[in-house]
């Protein structure tokens, strides 16, 4: 991304003065971190009871990264600097513009510990003391080129990507991740206030909180770049025939943390920042369809060795995040198809990286691939990432290729089974969606363990508990690939089978029989072209009904 944002900078450099004078932005790192207000005994204080009820399901105990910087510190920061931005608690630091004099005295009091710049110049509010700025253009980031896929008679544009995860299936049984809190970090949110798909985020109060992390003094989000308004509608949209995605019924923080004009390390701090604001929330999940490797500076750029899952300043962020209970789930990048191009957080091992397929279920061109710096296999997931439907800043359909468009979708996933299984540790809901991954047992650095699925995440645990517990309804291959399915249903010797094509008619038919109710009914569908049908099968009353896709 630095490459396409190298002319602007240019030109900021020719029309202002000397570097000496320039007011940059810095991390300012404490040695210690006092406090006056807060104590670990009333956590209540700075952390919301979802918060606290998160950190209890996962067996944790509230610590020092916990309490906020020492208020004393920002004060006396705030009469050198000339705009302070904001603290982080996690790495007991300030962020906040200064020129090199403001930096040298800083350097000098006795509880600073060191001084990193994290970005040239500033965007400021209208009130900050800052003469020398940066100006946001319009979108420098690009949206990969679109793949449209042709759809079928009476198919919805969504149906395709949702019946890989098994979307539909999750909202049958009722998960529709009700009662989970979803933080989404971007570029901007414009017209997510006035999409019809997405509506009842306003109508139901849904909106948990919003902030932007690169302009604080703001107080609008939904504004700048339109990508989070893409990525947030692949996890809420709720309209049918335009989008339906997995969890609607969420919550949802929203953060702007990316800078559309330039690139900078400053905006991992941001991310970081608004992880900490999504953990004090209460927030369950970090959509993070961002990612970062090089820079507008090069000396800030990583090595292919740092990208290690330890190293980036995203990735130690997202590492505390995941040890406080939140799922971080990450696009892979888009780099591919060289080996070892993932960006951070997706390099990090307690961070779900998720890659892209195209519609033959293949590894898509641009979806980075692993290994890590360390030799770790990534990504982790993946799933569909060319021609993706969404909604853009209009509130109208349109499609787009990307893995910052695969990571939200899973992300929905996670959302509806985390509202089945609220039981489930952060740890535990990454070992179901891992283990119901269609190449679990194969892990490789195209697609990781491969497309996740919500059946066998949910029912898959019954399986391997006893053979005596039922699956009542199940089908498998989905997509299928071979002319072999096999089906999961009821408890009788003999049902009714049907395949129904998109137009209602019935194309194929027979009765199925088993010799024990524990086995499945197995059938071949030879012949049968490639397209999304209905598969039925009924006992009497009992009738169960699911999309298939036939490869």
């Amino acid at each position: 991304m630095g490459n396409f944002k190298f002319l602007v900078l240019a030109l900021i450099f020719m029309g202002f003065g000397l570097k000496s004078q320039a007011q940059d932005r810095y991390a300012v790192f404490f040695k210690y971190k006092p406090q006056d207000t807060y104590s670990l005994s009333d956590p209540s204080q700075y952390l919301s009871q979802k918060a606290l009820d998160r950190r209890l399901r996962e067996g944790i105990q509230v610590d020092s990264l916990d309490l906020p910087v020492s208020q004393k510190y920002i004060d006396e920061l705030r009469g050198i600097a000339d705009d302070v931005l904001y603290s982080s608690k996690w790495f007991n630091a300030v962020l906040l513009v200064t020129n090199e004099e403001g930096v040298s005295a800083m350097e000098a009091l006795p509880f600073v510990d060191k001084v990193e710049m994290v970005a040239l110049d500033y965007i400021p509010s209208p009130n900050a003391r800052v003469g020398r700025k940066i100006f946001a253009s319009a979108s420098l980031k690009i949206c990969l080129p679109v793949n449209h896929r042709k759809l079928g008679t009476n198919e919805n544009p969504y149906d395709f990507q949702n019946s890989l995860l098994r979307i539909p299936e999750m909202h049958e049984e009722g998960f529709t991740g009700k009662g989970i809190r979803v933080a989404v970090f971007d570029a901007g949110f414009p017209g997510t206030n006035e999409a019809s798909a997405l509506s009842h985020l306003f109508e139901n109060n849904q909106i948990l909180a919003t902030k932007d992390f690169v302009k604080p003094w703001s107080e609008n989000v939904y504004t700048a770049n339109q990508h989070g308004t893409n990525v947030l509608s692949l996890i809420a949209a709720k309209e049918e025939g335009i989008l339906v995605s997995g969890a609607p019924d969420a919550e949802y923080f929203l953060a702007i943390t990316e800078e559309d004009a330039t690139e900078y390390i400053v905006e991992e701090y941001n991310w970081v920042k608004a992880a900490e604001v999504a953990d004090s929330l209460g927030v369950d999940i970090i959509n993070s369809s961002v990612g970062y490797y090089d820079f507008d500076d090069p000396t800030m750029n990583y090595s292919p060795e740092d990208l290690d899952g330890k190293t980036t300043v995203i990735a130690r962020g997202a590492n505390i995040a995941a040890k406080r209970g939140i799922l971080v789930v990450n696009s892979a990048g888009n780099y591919g198809p060289k080996e070892s191009s993932l960006v951070s957080p997706a390099d990090s091992e307690m961070v779900l990286a998720i890659g892209a397929v195209d519609k033959e279920l293949n590894v898509s061109n641009f979806s980075s691939r692993g290994p890590t710096g360390d030799g770790r296999i990534k990504p982790d997931l993946a799933t569909y990432g060319n021609g993706v439907a969404l909604i853009r800043s209009n509130g109208n359909l349109g499609y787009s290729n990307g893995t910052s468009f695969s990571a939200p979708q899973i992300t929905g996933l996670a959302a509806g089974l985390w509202q089945a299984k609220p039981e489930w540790t952060r740890a535990e809901m990454v070992e179901n969606l891992i283990r119901s991954a269609t190449q679990a047992d194969a892990k490789d650095n195209l697609l990781g363990n491969g497309i996740p699925n919500f059946f066998d995440a949910y029912y898959g645990e019954i399986l391997a508990v006893t053979g005596e517990e039922q699956i009542l309804w199940k089908l498998f291959p989905n997509p299928l690939a071979t002319d072999d399915l096999t089906i999961y249903f009821g408890q009788g010797l003999s049902a009714e089978f049907s395949v129904i094509d998109m137009n209602g008619k019935i194309i194929q038919s027979a009765v199925l029989i088993r010799n024990n109710p524990k086995d499945p009914f197995r059938t071949s569908l030879q012949g049968l072209k490639a397209g999304f049908y209905i598969v039925q099968m009924q006992d009497g009353v009992n009738l169960k009904r699911t999309k298939l896709f036939r490869q």
